[in-house]
């Protein structure tokens, strides 16, 4: 890591960090999720690090209307500490974001509703104390092109930093960090089949500052702006239902050094579920030191649900009623809605998307009752230890922390387990 960039992450880190720890990272993992398991997997994974956890909602799982969680920012925020208090990690070390804030739960709706609802979204956002705020308004709503000019783009982001500014200041909150970038991949992964990714241009990364600089001096937050930490960019990583597109240093050596025309800032990594441990530590030297992750955390966790669900069957000598599978397949096609327009093919191609696919988009499925319910269920049978061999032959990702003793032979470890593995090389990345 040269050695602007190395200034650049520990200025930035440290706008978000403040005292919280003793010693910088080198860089943070964001786990955006709002699964019970995967947050409490990564709480616990922070409290054997002693080191901060970064958790973040998107706009479309959390927001004013509930989301497709049903929940509003507070009670997000509650959910979370709730989880922390019961594994006993300290709160102080607790860091909550917004991913994606902007008009996108709404771009269905005309520039000027949706923004409104934006608005309405990012004050709750900072009234419930999120310290981390990622302003997204390059989609276009009704009637306007599906990506917009960086200049309405930055003209936005101004006008939701504008209210986060007056939120903070009317609610007694510490004023936000706030990412911004012009060039966002795809919330969830992308939908179809990819090669090659573009990385963003050098000129286009320090364009992206020099427009919202310009916006948010016109909008009157210019101490606002002395809080953006992170620029989103495309490095070349992304993930689609069925491939992923790994990271590639020699690609991006123009982008990284881009860093130097940008003091005190860092770049932050979406879609980075799935890269190898040695591409996420790439990242990180380069100056990615935020790395996003999300549908690869639910991913593991559902393998570790279809696994446990088979060695059930197995035990018991018998297809049981209320499998996860059975029980998934049906929820998902009760209400197609969060998967039918991002799974293509033939009947059997979807409905092996529908459970297998990269972007995970079962996971909106969780919540569900019936699904739920199938869960308590499965975690139910098994009311002592698994046998290793079943664990080895259905649960290989957590077999060997099995063998080892590091994790019990139990559904509920098993589960954590394979969220923590997912998690662990992001880890070794941001903190070697």
């Amino acid at each position: 890591m040269n050695a602007c960039v190395e200034h650049n992450r520990s200025v930035a880190l440290k706008k978000l960090l403040g005292n919280r720890v003793k010693t910088l990272p080198r860089g943070l993992t964001s786990v955006c999720s709002a699964h019970p398991l995967v947050i409490e997997a990564a709480l616990r994974r922070a409290a054997c690090g002693d080191t901060v956890a970064l958790i973040e909602a998107t706009c479309n799982q959390v927001n004013q209307d509930g989301g497709y969680t049903g929940m509003t920012p507070r009670d997000f925020r509650r959910f979370v500490e709730d989880i922390a208090a019961a594994v006993g990690f300290p709160i102080d070390r607790l860091i909550i974001g917004g991913d994606h804030l902007g008009p996108n739960p709404w771009k269905k709706l005309s520039a000027k509703q949706a923004m409104v609802k934006a608005e309405a979204m990012i004050a709750a956002y900072v009234e419930a104390g999120f310290e981390k705020i990622h302003l997204d308004t390059s989609m276009g709503c009704a009637g306007e092109p599906v990506a917009l000019a960086d200049e309405l783009t930055a003209e936005r982001a101004a006008r939701l930093a504008r209210i986060a500014e007056q939120a903070a200041l009317r609610f007694g909150r510490r004023p936000p960090v706030y990412i911004i970038g012009t060039e966002i991949p795809p919330p969830g992964g992308a939908t179809h089949a990819l090669d090659e990714l573009e990385v963003t241009r050098p000129e286009a990364a320090i364009n992206t500052l020099a427009v919202h600089r310009a916006a948010f001096a016109k909008a009157g937050v210019e101490d606002a702006l002395e809080r953006v930490i992170a620029i989103v960019v495309q490095p070349g990583v992304e993930f689609g239902n069925a491939n992923v597109v790994l990271y590639r240093p020699d690609r991006v050596h123009g982008l990284v050094a881009a860093l130097d025309q940008m003091p005190g800032l860092l770049f932050e990594a979406h879609s980075t579920d799935y890269q190898p441990g040695e591409a996420l530590a790439a990242l990180v030297k380069g100056g990615f030191a935020i790395l996003k992750v999300g549908p690869g955390l639910t991913f593991a966790l559902r393998e570790a649900l279809y696994g446990l669900d088979t060695i059930a069957s197995v035990l018991a000598g018998e297809a049981l009623p209320g499998a996860i599978y059975a029980t998934m397949e049906s929820v998902m096609l009760e209400n197609p809605g969060h998967w039918n327009s991002h799974y293509g093919g033939s009947a059997g191609e979807q409905r092996l998307q529908r459970h297998f696919s990269y972007s995970d988009r079962i996971r909106y499925y969780w919540p569900d009752e019936k699904a739920a319910a199938a869960v308590e269920t499965l975690l139910a049978r098994f009311d002592g230890d698994i046998p290793e061999t079943l664990i080895s032959q259905y649960l290989a990702r957590i077999y060997p922390a099995v063998l080892a003793k590091k994790v019990p032979p139990r559904a509920r470890d098993l589960c954590i387990a394979a969220i923590d593995a997912a998690l662990a090389p992001y880890c070794a990345a941001t903190t070697a």
